[in-house]
Formats: structure tokens, sequence, C-alpha cells
């Protein structure tokens, strides 16, 4: 009996490592040139070089799929490439666009802050600089009394959301009994 245990799993452990080879295989189809770089730091960001350039410029704060889209394009990278390929020259003018988008003729519809209440000034924020400029934004509405900010400061909902049912987070639900007959 413990012979058969023994040979059971011989089995099982043959078919693990069966299996383990053949998801090793699936996941290394990638065929990477000699200059491939698989984490590259863009604005502060890490970014997979292993995923195409714009999904890859996605995980960038700020930069979406159409903007991501849209700096490729302009900077003559090609979309069906991985970030990891991408040469210094390359990765320099992506950066250089998605710092200054204007100077590259990106119309002001298509940045993230436009008309900015300070200076009036379009431009496209990102990373560090777009939790900045949202604790600003909140600060700014609760220095000013104004009705968003006032919600901020309670805690609760800000959008117009109902409040009645939803959204409690650990606060007392339901109708408390009294105590006794």
């Amino acid at each position: 009996s413990s012979r058969v245990l023994w040979t059971l799993a011989v089995t099982q452990f043959d078919l693990f490592r069966c299996r383990e080879r053949t998801l090793q295989a699936s996941s290394m189809s990638l065929v990477l040139p000699e200059n491939f770089v698989h984490i590259l730091r863009i604005l502060n960001t890490n970014v997979d070089g292993k995923q195409k350039v714009v999904f890859a410029l996605r995980s960038i704060r700020g930069v979406g799929r159409r903007f991501a889209t849209l700096v490729c394009k302009k900077a003559d990278v090609d979309t069906n490439r991985r970030a990891g390929e991408l040469s210094p020259e390359e990765i320099e003018r992506v950066v250089a666009i998605i710092q200054d988008p204007r100077k590259y003729k990106i119309p002001d519809w298509f940045l993230n802050r436009q008309k900015d209440v300070f200076d009036g000034a379009f431009t496209q924020i990102t990373s560090n600089g777009l939790d900045m400029k949202f604790r600003d934004d909140i600060e700014r509405l609760r220095k000013i009394r104004n009705h968003r900010g006032l919600r901020h400061t309670w805690g609760v909902r800000v959008r117009g959301q109902h409040t009645k049912t939803t959204g409690r987070c650990g606060r007392t639900v339901g109708v408390s009994k009294k105590k006794g007959g």
C-alpha cells in the first residue's frame, strides 16, 4: 500500500513538472533583442518593458489610453513595439511630449488640466504633480467654504449620491430595538 501511494505521488509530481514546463514555454514566447530593458523608469514611474508601448505608458498616472496613443504617434514610435525595445532617444521624445504637449500641437481639449484656477494654463499633469494639484484643489474648496469642500471635510459623499442607506462604512446599520418588555 505504501508503494502504491509512493508511485501515485511520483506521477502527480511528474504531471506538475510537465505542466510547469508548458507554462514556462508559453510565457517565454517573446523573442527579446539584445538591448531589451525589462523595467524602464519614465517620469518617476516603473514601466513594464514587456508590454506594448501604449499600454506601458498607461501605467504613468495622468496618462490614459488615448493620450498614450497620441503621444506615440507624435513621437513617431510604432505602437506595436514593446516598451523595452525603445531606444533612449525615443524615450526622451515621449517624455518631452508628455511634459509639454502643447509644444507638439496636441489640442487643449485633450489635456487633463484645462484652464487652471491659479494661472489659467492648459497642461497635462502626471505622477506626483497630479497628487499635489488634487490636494491643492480640495484645500482651496475647503478654504472658500464651498459645498464640495465642506463635504470633503465632513468625510461624506461629494458628488450628490444618496447616503441614507449606502456607504455607511462601519457605522450602525438598521433600527435599534428597545431593551426590555
